[in-house]
């Protein structure tokens, strides 16, 4: 189990900069529980590990943690089972909540953003081809999400994009891509979960797994390019 939930944070953990190792630090790891890829109630890596992966000191990863602890995202649990557990936020943000977070962001910015990584990491990821492994863990995150509960849907679908960046083997899109769409996942926080789109979505997931593991990088492009359209329209229709 933590040698998986390690792997899952592989594209956001990275060694910070000289010089903002704090507030770095701080992005990563609310990057990793904004994207839900330590979901909640589990628990964070050790502070070890954490600390190694992303070339801070302990101190300074105690700093951070405690503001995550005070912002609610987190908890510190004592003895032979404690660590640092991501707490449930299954409440959805508020009118003034919401619209906070849209005034925070340039919308059709973020979404003509998501759509660029998107298309290129779905293009990239079929025309060099993936290995046996990479298109074991890209089927593998695909049926996740068409056995996610309604609860957990967002953050399985989130993982599937997630990794298909990851495959593309670059580095900066899928660092790029963590960002921009945690700050979609806040948005997405403030819609509802409609289920005719999330069958839709589906059709779409798997027409794209299937042009990336052909090799069909102009349709996986097309597909992707399409399902950020989707989301995008949803968006701007409950948001703007």
């Amino acid at each position: 189990m933590a040698s998986q939930a390690s792997d899952r944070l592989t594209p956001v953990l990275r060694p910070v900069r000289a010089g903002n190792g704090f507030e770095e630090a701080l992005e990563q790891i609310l990057q990793v529980v904004r994207l839900g890829l330590v979901p909640a109630g589990e628990r964070l890596p050790a502070e070890r590990e954490l600390a190694e992966r992303m070339g801070i000191s302990r101190v300074t990863l105690r700093e951070v943690l405690k503001v995550l602890q005070e912002q609610g995202l987190v908890e510190s649990r004592r003895g032979r089972y404690g660590g640092t557990f991501v707490l449930r936020g299954g409440r959805e943000p508020g009118e003034a909540e919401l619209r906070r977070r849209i005034a925070a962001v340039d919308l059709e910015d973020t979404l003509r953003f998501r759509e660029v990584l998107e298309a290129g990491a779905a293009e990239l990821c079929a025309a060099q081809g993936l290995d046996a492994a990479g298109a074991d863990r890209l089927r593998e995150a695909l049926r996740d999400t068409h056995d996610a509960p309604l609860d957990d849907y967002r953050r399985r679908d989130t993982l599937l994009h997630l990794t298909l960046a990851e495959l593309s083997g670059c580095p900066t899109l899928t660092a790029q891509y963590a960002a921009v769409r945690a700050t979609v996942n806040d948005l997405l926080d403030g819609i509802p979960l409609l289920v005719r789109n999330l069958e839709h979505a589906q059709h779409q997931h798997d027409a794209l797994v299937e042009a990336v593991l052909e090799g069909d990088a102009d349709a996986a492009r097309a597909v992707a390019r399409e399902h950020c359209a989707g989301t995008a329209a949803l968006l701007r229709g409950f948001l703007a």
